[in-house]
C-alpha cells in the first residue's frame, strides 16, 4: 500500500494550498482518511478526517478555514487550505484506515511540507 502525498508548498499568510493524498495497492476499503501535521518541536496533531461516508471532524484550530474532502472513486482525500497563517506552517501527512483481505490496519503516507510566512 502507498499513500502519496503532494501539494505543499510555501505562501503567504492569507494564502490558500491544497493536499492531495492518493492511496493505491491491492485496496479492497478505505474507511477514514485523514491529514496530520506535525510542526518541530511539536508532537503530531490531527487536522481533519473524513469517514467513507463522508462525514468530517476538524481541529479547533483549523476550522472555518480548512476543508477535507475524498473521491472514493480515486482512492484519494483532499484538504483544501484557505486563509492560511504562520501557525499552520508544519509537515503534513495522509493516513487511511486500509482492508487488503480481512481486517482493516492504518496507513500513513510521506508528508509533504506546508510553510507560511507573514
Amino acid at each position: 500500500v502507498q499513500l502519496q502525498a503532494s501539494g505543499g508548498g510555501s505562501v503567504q499568510a492569507g494564502g490558500s494550498l491544497r493536499l492531495s493524498c492518493r492511496a493505491s495497492g491491492g485496496i479492497a476499503g478505505i474507511k477514514d482518511m485523514s491529514w496530520y501535521r506535525q510542526a518541530p518541536g511539536n508532537p503530531r496533531e490531527l487536522v481533519a478526517s473524513i469517514t467513507n461516508g463522508g462525514s468530517t471532524n476538524y481541529a479547533d484550530s483549523v476550522k472555518g478555514r480548512f476543508t477535507i474532502s475524498r473521491d472514493n472513486a480515486k482512492l484519494t482525500a483532499y484538504l483544501q487550505m484557505n486563509d492560511l497563517k504562520p501557525e499552520d506552517t508544519a509537515v503534513y501527512y495522509c493516513s487511511a484506515n486500509i482492508r487488503l483481505h480481512f481486517v482493516y490496519e492504518d496507513y500513513w503516507g510521506h508528508g509533504t511540507q506546508v510553510t507560511v510566512s507573514s
